[in-house]
């Protein structure tokens, strides 16, 4: 069994951080990015943003309705998330780079379709390879809006300083 790779990228004319946090974010941002009709429900079971999160989805290919449920991972945090599905391991993975400047960014998804013969993995990327780029039409729209979302450990941490400076002052 051959292992086939689905992938489709994309330039953004955005900085590196703010694509990021809109992935992932999967309370607000991801579920934005999503496309119909392939994607019919997202769920957060824990967390919400990146790392630790787990998340719930449902999808429609070639008719059949499909559920998932994946752990998020963020082997290089700010630059890959890796959805993994739980039950059996495939994982997708989003990298986002600086491609160029601090304004222009690369984003791929990828997923390693394993454990399929020759006939279903070439159908299930050429599928996929359709769902991501249409998802990274929807990021590209997205991250041109005037939403703006942003990691929650950051704003706690801002925060934190913020009142440290003002005990400071007093």
């Amino acid at each position: 069994m051959k292992t086939q790779i689905a992938t489709a990228s994309r330039l953004f004319n955005t900085p590196v951080e703010e694509i990021y946090n809109i992935i992932a974010d999967y309370r607000n941002g991801h579920p934005n990015i999503l496309p119909k009709p392939y994607f019919l429900s997202l769920d957060v079971e824990e967390g919400g943003f990146g790392a630790g999160t787990i998340i719930r989805f449902q999808m429609r290919l070639l008719g059949q309705i499909q559920s998932f449920r994946s752990l998020i991972t963020e082997p290089e945090p700010g630059r890959v998330l890796v959805e993994t599905d739980i039950k059996s391991g495939i994982a997708t993975s989003f990298t986002v780079e600086s491609a160029g400047d601090n304004h222009q960014t690369r984003v791929t998804i990828s997923t390693e379709l394993k454990g399929r013969n020759a006939l279903e993995g070439f159908i299930a990327k050429v599928i996929l390879q359709k769902v991501y780029s249409r998802e990274l039409e929807l990021l590209a729209k997205l991250s041109k809006s005037d939403a703006k979302f942003k990691n929650p450990a950051k704003q706690v941490l801002c925060v934190q300083h913020r009142q440290s400076d003002s005990r400071r002052l007093r």
